[in-house]
């Protein structure tokens, strides 16, 4: 006697895991054929009933990575992408770029200015401030070749940066470590190590004229003072002979009392003191990206080094478990060459 029932899947499931002694079911079961009772009623059996059980996401095939790629949306793929991004490296370069900025533009039009304020009021002899021109024209073009350098460098750490950074890696699967990429991480260590002590002596270079400039504005501010009245106003003199910017016989050299006055308000000091004070600043904002550049590409090589070790023991491993393999393999097949 067969008796068709329709069963919930929880039901099916409860007699299929009486019926049937198999591993873990998972979800609802599908029944090819109906169930057998006895006529006596206290057992039951199932025949040629098979059971097909729904895969596990375990089980399930993986989806290829391109198949992954086009079925993500616009904002995984992004996420995606924001996930590749060197965010270390990305500070240090706008970093390095807006001081390098401020320290050669700023450098640039101050040294400028200085000379004019030169020429107007402490050497009016050509001959006598020729040698301050010609230098602030080297510095000019030293300026103009910093500016493209680390523009061209800037652009290759952050480069370096990216195809470094482990979340590149994962989404390139084929990435792989050789000795010259590490070679050249080596290098840009030593290099950034060697320009930072550039910069550094740049920062200290860059703080003298501010100095100088402040001493200026010092003194005329002394000028302004209540204890200036109980001297002679024209007794109060800069002298920037002394400081080596034109020499000693050049005229007049000095200025003092309204003179000085007078030069403390053209806009050329008062821009060009200002200007200094930036370019200095922008010299420490580089002397800081460098030092944050160079903890970077000592953490990336680092991490190549240590990932290059790590695929050395893989393949070691590997190549042992080959050769194991192997032997196993010759010795089945002269113990069967025996046998036979």
């Amino acid at each position: 006697m067969i008796i068709r029932t329709a069963r919930t899947p929880r039901a099916l499931y409860h007699h299929c895991s009486q019926g049937v002694k198999s591993g873990p079911v998972w979800g609802p079961q599908r029944v090819t054929s109906p169930q057998r009772w006895s006529r006596a009623g206290a057992t039951r059996s199932f025949s040629r009933e098979k059971v097909f059980p729904l895969r596990t996401p375990a089980e399930r095939p993986l989806t290829p990575p391109e198949h992954r790629e086009r079925d993500m949306g616009c904002f995984e793929c992004c996420i995606k992408c924001l996930g590749g991004v060197p965010y270390a490296s990305l500070v240090a370069t706008i970093l390095c770029f807006s001081g390098v900025a401020l320290f050669c533009g700023c450098g640039h039009v101050a040294l400028t200015g200085t000379v004019t304020m030169v020429e107007n009021h402490f050497s009016r002899v050509t001959s006598d401030h020729a040698t301050l021109t010609d230098v602030v024209q080297i510095l000019q073009y030293i300026i103009y070749g910093i500016a493209c350098f680390f523009f061209l460098y800037g652009i290759i750490l952050l480069a370096e940066g990216f195809y470094t950074t482990s979340a590149v890696k994962e989404m390139h699967s084929e990435f792989k470590t050789t000795v010259c990429g590490r070679c050249i991480s080596a290098m840009f260590v030593f290099l950034t190590y060697i320009l930072g002590l550039g910069w550094l002596g740049i920062f200290g270079f860059s703080a003298v004229p501010v100095f100088l400039f402040y001493n200026m504005w010092t003194t005329c501010g002394a000028m302004k003072s209540p204890i200036a009245n109980l001297t002679s106003v024209d007794n109060i003199c800069v002298d920037v002979r002394q400081y080596g910017i034109i020499p000693w016989n050049a005229t007049p050299g000095k200025a003092c009392g309204s003179t000085l006055s007078d030069i403390c308000n053209t806009s050329e000091f008062y821009l060009s003191y200002h200007l200094y004070i930036v370019a200095c600043a922008g010299a420490g904002a580089t002397v800081i990206a460098l030092i944050h550049y160079l903890m970077i590409l000592a953490a990336n090589w680092a991490y190549l080094k240590g990932l290059c070790q790590q695929t050395h023991a893989y393949q070691d491993i590997k190549t042992r478990d080959d050769q194991e393999l192997q032997d196993v393999q010759s010795r089945s097949k002269e113990g069967l060459n025996s046998y036979s």
